[in-house]
């Protein structure tokens, strides 16, 4: 199976000038449907898959999004490096709404809703989860989004909530005072199955708004966010454009999920313990 650069966010993302849609992919998982078929694509003779997090046409709240049955069907359709885009919200004065951020590091705030494994039911892992973002493909975003012309910062936390409600204010400027960067709601647990799975993740967080504390702006609205989406998805292209030029998609190993972070040494379960049908859900997962 050829690898494949994997691609999530809204389905405006990905048409831009030079993709050749292969076909849409309707597939099953033993963690269920994905959101949306799988778009398979190629772009300059590099093979591509997208995925809509949300659904064709938005019909999942965050909360739905079933995120173990994206991350393995792209898996096992050969991603090894998925970008991730999501609009979030400022928390610091410095991240202005049209700006990009490259985050390095996640603050959960969920409650408990989403599946966060594949492990359970026969077998347990536990895998590194220090550096949640790969540093290598998040480097690569950074220069692409740079090249793209768009204000881009380079680290900071990215606080994930629950939703689908935005925040109190309260908890907005408890997020502020800590020192976190921005706020959204599907990082968590996005991220945490992408590392189970072996495959190097990076997000590049686009900003729409202020949250709710700023003193001097309106709170946060569903119109002034779909506006700054539409602003951000153009920039958005061009930085996918510029990270498929620079992406090794050959790439073998990498030390977000190599070594101590690899899955292989994160399995507790003794071999002749494991049950038959946690092996059997995790064959694609356990691949390198």
């Amino acid at each position: 199976m050829k690898n494949r650069i994997g691609i999530i966010g809204g389905s405006g993302v990905y048409s831009f000038d030079g993709v050749r849609i292969e076909q849409q992919l309707n597939t099953e998982t033993p963690f269920g449907k994905p959101s949306a078929p799988l778009v398979l694509a190629e772009y300059k003779d590099i093979p591509l898959v997208f995925l809509s997090r949300h659904g064709e046409g938005h019909t999942l709240s965050p909360s739905e999004v079933p995120y173990a049955a994206n991350i393995y069907a792209m898996k096992h359709v050969g991603v090894r490096q998925l970008i991730s885009f999501s609009a979030v919200g400022s928390l610091q004065k410095v991240y202005h709404p049209r700006h990009f951020v490259i985050p390095d590091q996640i603050y959960d705030r969920t409650k408990g809703i989403r599946r966060s494994t594949y492990f359970g039911g026969g077998m347990v892992g536990h895998v590194g989860f220090g550096s949640p973002f790969c540093s290598d493909l998040s480097e690569i975003l950074f220069k692409a989004a740079e090249n793209a012309d768009a204000t881009v910062h380079n680290g900071g936390t990215l606080v994930c909530m629950e939703g689908p409600a935005f925040s109190t204010r309260a908890e907005s400027k408890v997020y502020r005072s800590q020192g976190h960067a921005v706020i959204g709601m599907t990082a968590i647990p996005e991220a945490k199955l992408a590392r189970e799975a072996g495959i190097c993740y990076a997000t590049l967080c686009m900003i729409t708004d202020y949250d709710v504390w700023h003193e001097t702006e309106e709170d946060v609205s569903v119109e002034a966010v779909i506006a700054n989406v539409r602003v951000n998805t153009v920039r958005a292209r061009k930085t996918i454009e510029n990270v498929l030029q620079a992406i090794d998609i050959n790439k073998t190993d990498c030390s977000c999920y190599g070594g101590k972070n690899g899955i292989e040494q994160a399995i507790m379960t003794a071999p002749e313990q494991r049950s038959y049908l946690a092996k059997e859900h995790l064959k694609v997962i356990l691949e390198r």
